[in-house]
């Protein structure tokens, strides 16, 4: 697993965006985790396409930080992860859970400039809650 371990280069309250990585360091069709300056764990995904996806990394079904490990697919059209551990399968758009549609995990949007990927500091759809150790 790569874990990429983003401190922003600048401290602004304005800026709600942090580093991730490289475009061409993401393979397409798998997937990295990224840690936030809070402590959040973000599985950031580059997609064939070149289209970059990210949700939290946490499992919301087994408790482990395991969602950048999971297999990159799609159901009719539409982007998504399987879990590792259990095999459940998210939608990277808007985090539901397609087969327990009551589990949603957390999406960060993001944005690739001049080759680099950055993701947003906070969720913009609250997902499952959970506790970290």
């Amino acid at each position: 697993m790569t874990v990429i371990d983003s401190r922003p280069v600048a401290s602004h309250s304005t800026d709600r965006w942090v580093p991730a990585a490289r475009l061409d360091f993401l393979v397409p069709g798998r997937g990295a985790a990224v840690l936030l300056p809070n402590g959040r764990q973000v599985a950031v995904f580059r997609l064939s396409d070149d289209s970059v996806y990210a949700v939290d990394n946490i499992d919301p079904f087994g408790c482990a930080a395991v969602m950048s490990r999971g297999l990159v697919g799609d159901r009719a059209g539409e982007p998504t992860v399987a879990s590792p551990l259990l095999k459940q399968v998210f939608s990277l758009v808007d985090g539901r859970c397609l087969d327990e549609p009551t589990v949603i995990l957390d999406t960060y949007e993001v944005r690739v400039r001049d080759g680099l990927i950055a993701v947003a500091d906070r969720p913009r759809t609250s997902g499952t809650e959970y506790s970290t150790p």
